[in-house]
Formats: structure tokens, C-alpha cells, sequence
């Protein structure tokens, strides 16, 4: 954005927000971004994470040098029913908010930041809450196309509201949307910058057919029973037409090794199972044709931005049914495609076939993904940052 606020000679920031990578790397993307920017102009960041000791945060705020510290919270457990939200565990973790808040209250106190950023994730109320108490900007970010949880009940008590799609704006209460403002969903950078024939080398992907489309499956770090049933399912259709690189989850992979054994030689080498991607992630995107995956808000992000046709197969078990609502988000503009049904092996079949066989429709449905895409991201949401700061 070109209309970027002055910057301060220094910048305190105090981070809440996490439990899953959905919550955490756009926060992490974001202070990275943001010391960038601030380091270019011979400023400094002092930053401080406040999240739970069991969340993905307690180990990537450490492992990046950013202090951290943990208060107090309860999960929620969601029932459509009201009675069983009432339940023992509810009540007792709905307890601990009011700990979490005054613990919250003193960390706020004591840092004295700037700008408090909230990315959803149970541990934000508390330091949201906190961050009104004390009268410091607090700026909400929400990745998924309708506001979390979390963020709806801080929604109120923020200064700034940024969201990942514009058709986040009107599903807002009214009374918050002037404070919205849409930034997208910060994507890390290292995942835009793959290269397709690293990933041949650092997998020894020698077998595949350059000549074909390939496919990327993947079912998150863990791997997903659902997805890898369906492509278990339709495993040799699937490799006469493609290559197949099956992220697959690390205690799954024996079982689909076996299931793989019986395959033609030449098919066999067009198939690569791996329970799990690390640094090579990048590269197997940029080699990736079509991706078939779950449709977290993460995932929407990166797969947008790099422009990627891709079937979802959405948890049905995700929060508030998000990854439905993301899903269908995109497959409405023609950006992908969601099943959004009982998915089997010839529905997986029929969905992916014709973006196999035909290149004008995978690059139809690129060309619509990547409009969807905001790789800049986290320039925009430091944007907002820096700017409730002298809201």
C-alpha cells in the first residue's frame, strides 16, 4: 500500500492469538513483516506473544526469539444444542476468563504496547479484553470468511477490524463494519518463492511424467483418513493421468505404502508418498497443478496467492463449519472446487478429471484463484497496525 503511516522511531507490539497455524503464522508473518519494515527505516519492534502453553504459539514464538507469556483460558466446547453448552467443562473453563483477563491486564500494563494485534484462538479474549481495560489500539485480524469465535466477542472493543475477503464486510454487525478494513490473509513469503524442479531434486521425483499435470494431496501436517481413502480409492485412475505427490501424514504412511505395492511400475513412479512436507512445501506448490486439500483459511491464502486450482474436501468437524463456508467461497466465484457432500472415490474422480484433461480450464480456474489472492498481505495488515496506533 502506497499511503503507509510515519514511522516511529520505535514500536511496541503485543501479539495475542493461536492455538492452531490457522491463528499463528499470520501473526508471525505479520511482526516479521512488520520488523522489516521498521529495521528499513532504522526503527526498532519490541514485541511480546501472549498465548497457551499447549498451543502451536508456545513453540514458534520461542523458536523465533519472541518473548512469550500465558494466561489463563477455557475452550468453549460448541453445541448446536444451548443446554449442552452449559456443560460442566463449559462452565469451569468459562471461569477461568475472568483470571485470564486480570492476568492478561498486568502483562498489558507492564509492556506498555503500542498496538495490541488479536488473531483469534481462545487466548485472545483475555488480552483483548485486557487491551480495552488498559485503553491501548487493539486490531483484530480474521483469516476465515465469517469473524471466529473470539473475535466476535472482541469485535465491539476494537479499534480495527481486518479481514480476509471482501465478503467478510457485510456478514459484520453493522455497528463494527466503519472499522473494518480488508487486508487478507498473510501468507508467509517463503511459500511464494517454490521453484517446480527443486522439488524434483530434493524428492527424486524421477519418475514422474513432466508431461502430465501434477497433483498435490495433502490432508494438513497430520494427514487426513478422509482424503487419503477417497485417493487410496482412485490411486491408479488418478496416475494414469497425473502425477501425485500424497502428503499423507506420518502415521499413515505404511498403510498406503501397502495399498500402493500392487501398481504398475510405471505408475508407481509417478506416485510419491511422504508423511509429511517441510522446507520443500514451497517448491511442491510451485511444481503442483492442482491441489487437492482440506480448505483452512491458511491454505485458501497460500493457494490464492500462488493462483493454484484446487478441490477442497473440507473438515466437516472445523469451527463454526469455517472450512465449508471457505470452500464454497471460492467454488461459488469458480476459483475452485468444493464437495461439500459425501465424498467417495468417484466423486473425487469426477471433480478432478476434467481439470486433468483439459489445461484451458485449469488455467481458467487459476486466472479466477489468484484474483482472490492478496500476496501482500501482511503489508497491508502492518498497514493498519501502524495506523490504529495514532487512531
Amino acid at each position: 500500500m502506497n499511503s503507509s503511516p510515519v514511522l516511529p522511531r520505535s514500536f511496541r507490539l503485543l501479539v495475542t492469538g493461536g492455538g492452531t497455524g490457522g491463528h499463528t503464522y499470520p501473526a508471525l508473518t505479520a511482526i516479521r513483516t512488520l520488523q522489516g519494515r521498521l529495521a528499513d527505516a532504522g526503527s526498532t519492534l519490541d514485541v511480546l506473544w501472549i498465548g497457551t502453553a499447549d498451543g502451536l504459539e508456545a513453540r514458534v514464538a520461542p523458536a523465533e526469539g519472541i518473548p512469550f507469556r500465558t494466561v489463563a483460558t477455557g475452550k468453549i466446547r460448541r453445541s448446536s444444542n444451548p443446554l449442552k453448552m452449559l456443560s460442566a467443562a463449559n462452565v469451569k473453563d468459562m471461569a477461568r476468563v475472568p483470571l485470564g483477563v486480570a492476568q492478561a491486564r498486568s502483562i498489558v500494563s507492564d509492556f506498555q504496547p503500542d498496538v495490541v494485534l488479536a488473531t483469534g484462538g481462545f487466548v485472545a479474549v483475555p488480552a483483548g479484553l485486557a487491551a480495552r481495560l488498559c485503553r491501548v489500539p487493539l486490531v483484530l485480524h480474521e483469516q476465515t470468511v465469517r469473524l471466529g469465535l473470539a473475535n466476535r466477542k472482541l469485535a465491539s472493543s476494537a479499534t480495527r477490524i481486518a479481514v480476509s475477503s471482501e465478503s467478510s464486510l457485510e456478514l459484520l454487525p453493522a455497528e463494527v463494519r466503519g472499522r473494518a478494513v480488508v487486508t487478507g490473509n498473510p501468507v508467509r513469503p517463503e511459500v511464494l518463492g517454490g521453484h517446480a524442479d527443486k522439488a524434483v531434486e530434493a524428492l527424486s521425483l524421477y519418475g514422474f511424467d513432466r508431461r502430465l499435470p501434477t497433483v498435490y494431496v495433502t490432508g494438513g501436517a497430520q494427514g487426513a483418513q478422509q482424503i487419503n481413502g477417497v485417493v487410496r480409492e482412485v490411486l491408479p485412475w488418478l496416475l494414469t493421468h497425473a502425477n501425485v505427490v500424497h502428503q499423507c501424514g506420518p502415521a499413515n504412511v505404511d498403510e498406503l505404502r501397502s495399498a500402493a505395492a500392487g501398481l504398475d511400475p510405471v505408475l508407481a513412479g509417478r506416485y510419491h508418498l511422504t508423511g509429511f512436507l517441510g522446507p520443500e512445501l514451497p517448491d511442491v506448490l510451485a511444481l503442483a497443478d492442482v491441489v487437492v486439500s482440506r480448505s483452512g483459511a491458511g491454505t485458501l491464502a497460500e493457494l490464492t496467492a500462488l493462483g493454484k486450482p484446487a478441490v477442497f474436501i473440507p473438515l466437516a468437524t472445523s469451527a463454526g463449519n469455517e472450512q465449508a463456508h471457505n470452500a464454497r467461497h471460492l467454488a461459488d466465484a469458480g476459483a475452485a472446487v468444493a464437495l461439500l457432500a459425501d465424498v467417495t472415490g468417484p466423486v473425487l474422480q469426477s471433480a478432478v478429471g476434467p481439470l486433468l484433461t483439459d489445461p484451458a480450464r485449469r488455467t481458467a480456474m487459476a486466472q479466477r484463484a489468484r484474483t482472490h489472492g492478496r500476496p501482500d498481505a501482511a503489508d497491508r495488515l502492518v498497514d493498519v497496525v501502524l495506523s490504529a496506533a495514532s487512531a
